[in-house]
């Protein structure tokens, strides 16, 4: 299937999603509007609204009200901790992961492969898929080992990585509705299942749309594997 790609328009840090809306035309202006386009509106305002609750304007950014999934019960609920949903909304997204309690494995993966600074890019929108910590536990021990501290097999842990990883900001509305999205190794992931419960190449999210500065994040319960569906 080739990978359908959904636009958005991505606006820099979640705290930036407010969007004004000013008052134009009169009272005679806004009569004409209400006999000429009123069915509009009322369509629209019956429409469900996207996640991002601007009607499918910023589709892919999310807030602390979207998150959603049953790991998200492990997440800290003090807004003042930066490992809770509302702390790692103005941190790029691989300092929002290690501040995480249920992504130090994946922090340690990505320093370990260096790429903390490119997903801390200010001006990249990524949507990633995070395997929490017990994920790593299906990966036998020594290859895990060898992945986290063998040179040789730098390139082999940046394509597990980076294939958890696209390049363009997506909810999980969106997700669902491309069925399928090209990540930045490369291969293509398949979403299945809903909004409200969706699958990454089988996998299960357990907290969804979780905002960061630059990113939508999904923790999941599997470790993907490039080449494998």
């Amino acid at each position: 299937m080739r990978t359908i790609r959904r636009q958005v328009v991505v606006t820099g840090a979640v705290a930036a999603l407010a969007l004004g809306l000013s008052a134009c035309g009169g009272a005679e202006d806004t009569a004409d509007q209400g006999e000429q386009g009123g069915g509009q509106d009322q369509a629209s305002s019956s429409a469900p609204p996207s996640s991002s609750g601007n009607g499918g304007m910023n589709a892919g950014m999310t807030t602390a009200d979207d998150v959603f999934g049953p790991g998200c019960s492990q997440v800290p609920t003090d807004p003042n901790d930066e490992g809770s949903v509302q702390g790692m909304v103005d941190d790029p997204v691989g300092t929002a992961a290690s501040n995480n309690p249920l992504l130090t494995k994946l922090t340690a993966a990505v320093k370990a492969a260096g790429l903390v600074d490119t997903l801390n890019k200010q001006d990249a929108n990524y949507t990633v898929f995070a395997p929490a910590d017990p994920a790593f536990g299906a990966i036998p021990a020594d290859q895990l080992d060898a992945l986290l501290n063998d040179p040789e097999k730098k390139d082999d842990l940046t394509k597990t990585l980076t294939f958890h990883v696209v390049p363009e900001r997506m909810d999980a509305a969106g997700l669902v509705e491309a069925g399928s999205v090209e990540s930045v190794e490369g291969g293509d992931v398949k979403i299945g299942g809903t909004a409200d419960a969706p699958t990454v190449n089988g996998a299960k999210v357990l907290c969804g749309n979780v905002p960061t500065a630059n990113a939508t994040v999904f923790v999941i319960d599997e470790v993907l594997q490039p080449g494998k569906q």
